[in-house]
C-alpha cells in the first residue's frame, strides 16, 4: 500500500505564467517549465464578440441556484481529430483556441461559460423569495494538460503533473481573490459517459459566486463537527480510515488514498493530504511533488481495474473533483481532499442516477467499498 519508489527530486524552477490575449478578448495562460521559449503568438481569427453568461436563478424549493446558459447548447461537440480546438495552431484544418504551435500546460477562459466576467443577466431579486435572478458573473477556465491528443492525464511526466498541480493552486488563488467568487472548484471530466464533449485530455475550472450544493454541505458538516468535538472532521475521517486500513489503496509521507466507508459511487476514491490545509495553495513543495506521483499513480490503477472479455484493460471514465474550502468562508473548518469517481459499475455497464439517487437523493452503491480498495491494491503498478 505504500508509494512505489521514485527518484530524488532535482531541485525545482518555478512554472513561468505568461498572460496572453484571444481575438475575442479572453485571458489565455501558458505555463511553462524552465527554458521554454517565450510565449508571443497573436490569435489570427476574426474578432467577434465576446460570449458573455446568462443568469442564476434561484431555486426556492432547496435554498439554491441554477445556471441558465442556453449558449452552450451551441458548443463544440466530440469533433474529429483534425477540427479539435485544443490541439496548438497549426495542427487541425480548424483555427485552434490555442495561437502558439506547441504548449505544455495551458489554462484559458472557457468559449462558452457557464459563468463569465460579463452576463447578460439581470439582478432581480424577488420579495417573495421564488423567483430571485441574479447574473452568472464568476469564471470558467478550460486547462489543458497536453498538448498532445492522444495523450491522457495519466501518460503525463510527473514533473508536467507537478506543473499542472502548480497551475491548480495558482489559478485557486487569483480566482478566489476576486470580489464576486465565493468558491473555486477544479475538476477533470473523462469519458463520453461522463459527458465529455472535447476529447483533448483537459480539466476545468470553476468560480462561483455562490456556493454550490455540495460545498455547502460538506462545509455544514465539517463546522457541526467542529463544535461539537474542537477538530477538523476531514482530519478525523482520514484518520479512522488509516486506523481501519481495510479500505486504505495507497499512502506515502504527505497523502493517504483510501475508498470511503460510505462510497456513493461504484468506484470512488479520496485522497488527502496528511497535514490540515485547506486547499490547493497551501500545499508545500514537499507535499505537491509526492501528490504528482500518488495521483498518477491512482490514475493508472484506474485504467487497470476492470477487464475486458478479451482481457484488455478497461479505460475508465471518471470525474475528479478537487474539494477545497470555500473561498471567502468555513476557511477554519475546511480541509482538502480529491474525490475521484467512476459511473461504470463493471465493462459496458454504467450507473445510473435513477429514481432513488436523483429524486430524494438516497444514494445506493452496488459495490462493497472494501472490495473497490482491494481490487485498486490488486492492480498496484
Amino acid at each position: 500500500m505504500t508509494l512505489p519508489e521514485s527518484p530524488p527530486t532535482p531541485a525545482r524552477t518555478a512554472a513561468r505564467f505568461t498572460t496572453r490575449h484571444l481575438a475575442d478578448g479572453r485571458e489565455i495562460i501558458y505555463v511553462d517549465e524552465p527554458g521554454t521559449p517565450e510565449r508571443t503568438a497573436e490569435d489570427q481569427r476574426p474578432v467577434e464578440p465576446r460570449v458573455q453568461s446568462g443568469e442564476l436563478r434561484h431555486d426556492a424549493l432547496v435554498d439554491d441556484w441554477v445556471a441558465v446558459a442556453a449558449h452552450r447548447q451551441h458548443r463544440t461537440f466530440m469533433p474529429p481529430k483534425d477540427e479539435c480546438p485544443l490541439c496548438p495552431a497549426g495542427v487541425g484544418s480548424v483555427p485552434s483556441e490555442i495561437p502558439e504551435r506547441d504548449y505544455q500546460v495551458v489554462v484559458f477562459e472557457n468559449r462558452f461559460p457557464s459563468y463569465a466576467v460579463t452576463s447578460v443577466g439581470a439582478d432581480e431579486p424577488d420579495p417573495s423569495g421564488i423567483f430571485g435572478k441574479r447574473p452568472a458573473v464568476g469564471r470558467c477556465e478550460v486547462v489543458c494538460f497536453t498538448s498532445d491528443h492522444e495523450s491522457s492525464f495519466k501518460d503525463l511526466p510527473v514533473g508536467r503533473v507537478r506543473t499542472v498541480i502548480d497551475t491548480w493552486a495558482q489559478r485557486t488563488q487569483a480566482l478566489g481573490a476576486l470580489p464576486e467568487v465565493e468558491h473555486v472548484f477544479a475538476f477533470e471530466n473523462r469519458g463520453k459517459e461522463i459527458g465529455v464533449t472535447l476529447p483533448h485530455p483537459h480539466g476545468q475550472i470553476y468560480a462561483y459566486p455562490y456556493l454550490p450544493d455540495r460545498t455547502k454541505s460538506l462545509l455544514e458538516a465539517a463546522r457541526r463537527h467542529a463544535e461539537r468535538t474542537g477538530r477538523l472532521l476531514g482530519a478525523d475521517i482520514l484518520a479512522a480510515e488509516q486506523a481501519d486500513g481495510s479500505r486504505v489503496v495507497v499512502s506515502g509521507t504527505h497523502w493517504t488514498a483510501y475508498v470511503p466507508f460510505a462510497a456513493r459511487w461504484p468506484l470512488e476514491v479520496h485522497l488527502a493530504p496528511h497535514r490540515d490545509v485547506p486547499d490547493l495553495v497551501a500545499l508545500d513543495d514537499d507535499e505537491r511533488d509526492e501528490l504528482a506521483v500518488v495521483y498518477r499513480d491512482l490514475l493508472g490503477r484506474l485504467d487497470r481495474y476492470y477487464v475486458a472479455e478479451d482481457g484488455s484493460p478497461v479505460k475508465l471514465p471518471y470525474i475528479a473533483a478537487w474539494q477545497q474550502a470555500p473561498a471567502k468562508t468555513g476557511r477554519d473548518v475546511s480541509r482538502l481532499h480529491l474525490q475521484l469517481m467512476s459511473v461504470l459499475r463493471g465493462p459496458g455497464r454504467l450507473k445510473f442516477l435513477a429514481g432513488s439517487e436523483s429524486g430524494v437523493g438516497g444514494w445506493i452503491n452496488d459495490v462493497a467499498p472494501e472490495r473497490a480498495a482491494a481490487r485498486l491494491r490488486e492492480v498496484a503498478p
